[in-house]
């Protein structure tokens, strides 16, 4: 008899509670719950802890917070500790500042293949509205919302959704906000390298990889709606080094790195 599949969303957060409130508010309004929820904070302050403890109270979907001291951006290490952590066998990603249509975990779950990725699109919701989503608490967003631009990504048509095919390769659209894989194939290449610190590539690392494991990708359009709230991006002092890294990977075709998942896996507890 084949064993359930069983799925956890992930969402990666740090001092943002604002944005982490109207999230954690879409989720409670999905058409499908996740089995578990994993919150993976890297390096927040106690107000973020007091909503992920609130939320905690009242979904009735276990959630597991996982947190790091604030040592700079170490994204790709919070994530391997959040999946190591978790025993669900599909995991659903998605960045802190992402407010989720009601159907993007039903979406999610509903459209993951065998051996595949999905990857999804985002909503961009623009910079003069931001404060006004704040105040009004808004994560209900249509095709003809002001507050928003890429309209058309708003459309959930999953019936035309269905028409996209795996394929073999990155592609050009890929977000790492709006992506969902299985456990076994992460662990496969030993999940995030942590070498990457500073923001920019561990995500589009993480997939290529993946790719070069045989894992295909599929983009997931006209499903798995997600609104990101603008904000300044991230300083960018790592970023040359990093794409430099990714560079090593593509040309290596490099599937398994060493400093990943592995040190937490069967009950490795190494200090953060």
């Amino acid at each position: 008899m084949t064993s359930k599949v069983t799925y956890a969303l992930l969402i990666s957060t740090y001092n943002w509670p604002d944005a982490l409130r109207l999230v954690l508010r879409s989720i409670r309004l999905q058409t499908q719950m996740p089995d578990e929820i994993l919150i993976a904070d890297d390096g927040s302050t106690v107000e973020t802890k007091n909503i992920i403890t609130e939320f905690s109270a009242t979904i009735g979907v276990l959630v597991k917070h996982f947190w790091q001291e604030d040592k700079g951006f170490r994204k790709a290490k919070i994530l391997n500790k959040a999946i190591a952590g978790s025993t669900a066998g599909y995991i659903i990603q998605i960045d802190g500042d992402c407010i989720l249509h009601p159907s993007f975990v039903a979406d999610h779950m509903q459209s993951a293949e065998a051996n595949t990725y999905l990857y999804g699109s985002r909503v961009n919701i623009l910079p003069a509205f931001v404060s006004d989503i704040f105040r009004s608490e808004k994560i209900d967003f249509n095709f003809f919302s002001k507050e928003i631009k890429n309209k058309t990504r708003t459309l959930h048509i999953p019936i035309v959704s269905g028409f996209y095919k795996p394929h073999s390769g990155i592609s050009t659209k890929f977000r790492g906000c709006n992506v969902s894989f299985w456990r076994e194939g992460f662990i496969a290449v030993n999940g995030y390298n942590e070498d990457y610190e500073g923001w920019g590539r561990e995500d589009s690392d993480l997939v290529i990889r993946m790719g070069n494991n045989g894992t295909m990708a599929k983009r997931l359009r006209y499903a798995g709606v997600l609104y990101h709230i603008h904000h300044k991006i991230n300083a960018k002092h790592a970023f040359d080094g990093n794409a430099k890294m990714q560079g090593e990977v593509i040309k290596n075709k490099t599937i398994r790195i060493e400093n990943g998942i592995d040190k937490y896996l069967d009950g490795a507890n190494p200090e953060s």
